[in-house]
C-alpha cells in the first residue's frame, strides 16, 4: 500500500448495479458516510427479477441514488478522489448502466476510474471499519452465499484469492428461493423460509444433503427433493402446508445450514485456515449466522459475520474494494467494459 496515500483524505463514491438493486456510497478512506439503496418492488409480481425491468429502473435510480449518497455524506462531487463501480459479474443490462454511469463522472470530474469485482466485494466488506464487525486476519476462509454465488475462497491477502470449492449446479440463494416458491412464498422467499424456520421443529423433516466433491456444493438435488415431499404429503392432505409450513421451512434451513457447515468444517480441514467469514445475501441468514456462532464456541473457530447492511448487493462494499485499490495506485482504462461473467 501506498504510505503517503494512507494518511490522506481519501473520497470514493462507489456504485453498485449487478443485479435489481441500485446503489450509490461515499467512502472517507474505509469509513462508510453514505450507503442507499434504491429496491425494484416491481420483481415481486413476476416471482424473480427481469432483466430487461431491472436495466430500465437502473437508469431511472441511478441520478437521484448518487445525488441522496453526495448528499447524505455531506460533500461535494469535486472533493472525490475516485469512482470504482461493479464490472460484473452480474446482469448484463444493469452493469451497464452503473458502468456508463461511472464512465462519465469520471472523464468528467477528470479523477481515477476503478472496475470491482462484485464477489470480491462481498469478501473486502469486513474490511469496513465499523463498530458493528471485526475485521479478520489473513489468510482466512470465505464462504460467499448469494442467489448467484456459493464458493468456498481461501484468502491470502486482499487482491490474493482462491476458490477451492463452489457449487456445480445451483446457488444456495436460488435454492431458497425456489423452496419458497414451491411453498406458496411470495419472491424473495428466502428471508420468509428463514422466518417461519424460527417457529418450526427443524427435525421434523429430514431431507437428503447432495453428495459432491468434500468443497463443492450441489443444490438441485435437494430442490428436486423438496418438490417430490411437498406432492407426496400434499397428496394425502391437501392442507397440509396450512399446519406445518414451520416445520417444514425449519428443516429446510437445518439441511442447508448443516450442509454449508459440512463444507466449511471440510475447508478448514484441508487449509489448516480456521478463520471464517461470510458473504452475500444468504449471509443475513439467522441460521447460518447461528452456527457459525455455535461452531466458534464448541470448534475454536473464529468467525467473522457481516453487518446486515454488507449483507446484500450494496455499494458500500464496491467502495471498500476501491479505496484499496487506490491506495495501490491502480485504476482502470475507460476502455473497461462491464461483464455478466467476470473471472475470479
Amino acid at each position: 500500500m501506498n504510505q503517503t496515500l494512507l494518511s490522506k483524505d481519501i473520497f470514493i463514491l462507489a456504485i453498485e448495479s449487478s443485479c435489481d438493486d441500485t446503489a450509490a456510497a461515499v467512502l472517507h478512506n474505509d469509513q462508510v458516510l453514505s450507503n442507499v439503496v434504491a429496491n425494484q418492488e416491481i420483481h415481486r409480481a413476476y416471482g424473480g427479477v427481469v432483466p430487461e425491468l431491472a436495466s430500465r429502473a437502473h437508469q431511472q435510480n441511478i441520478v437521484p441514488v448518487v445525488h441522496q449518497a453526495l448528499q447524505q455524506a455531506n460533500i461535494d462531487k469535486n472533493q472525490l478522489s475516485a469512482i470504482a463501480f461493479t464490472q460484473g459479474p452480474g446482469l448484463m443490462g444493469s452493469l451497464l448502466v452503473g458502468t456508463s454511469f461511472a464512465k462519465s463522472l469520471s472523464l468528467g470530474l477528470n479523477i481515477p476510474l476503478i472496475n470491482v469485482h462484485h464477489m470480491h466485494a462481498h469478501i473486502l466488506a469486513h474490511f469496513i471499519k465499523d463498530p458493528e464487525q471485526t475485521i479478520p486476519e489473513f489468510p482466512f476462509i470465505a464462504l460467499t452465499i448469494s442467489g448467484g454465488h456459493t464458493q468456498i475462497v481461501l484468502v491470502k491477502d486482499y487482491f490474493d484469492m482462491k476458490i477451492i470449492g463452489e457449487t456445480i449446479d445451483d446457488a444456495v440463494g436460488e435454492a431458497y428461493d425456489k423452496s419458497a416458491k414451491m411453498l406458496g412464498l411470495p419472491y424473495p422467499g428466502g428471508p420468509l423460509i428463514d422466518r417461519y424456520a424460527k417457529l418450526g421443529n427443524p427435525h421434523a423433516y429430514s431431507f437428503p444433503k447432495p453428495k459432491v466433491d468434500p468443497l463443492n456444493f450441489s443444490f438441485s438435488g435437494l430442490k428436486t427433493a423438496i418438490l417430490y415431499f411437498l406432492e407426496q404429503q400434499q397428496a394425502q392432505d391437501p392442507n397440509f402446508l396450512e399446519h406445518a409450513m414451520n416445520d417444514v421451512c425449519a428443516s429446510i434451513q437445518k439441511t442447508i445450514v448443516d450442509y454449508l457447515m459440512e463444507k466449511l468444517a471440510n475447508a478448514v480441514v484441508q487449509t489448516g485456515v480456521n478463520r471464517i467469514a461470510i458473504g452475500g445475501g444468504v449471509s443475513a441468514n439467522s441460521g447460518i449466522r447461528s452456527a457459525l456462532a455455535q461452531a466458534e464456541s464448541d470448534l475454536g473457530w473464529k468467525t467473522h459475520v457481516p453487518k446486515f447492511a454488507y449483507c446484500t448487493d450494496n455499494a458500500a462494499m464496491i467502495g471498500i474494494v476501491g479505496y484499496l485499490k487506490y491506495l495501490t495506485g491502480y485504476q482502470a482504462n475507460h476502455n473497461v467494459a462491464a461483464k455478466s461473467r467476470l473471472t475470479f
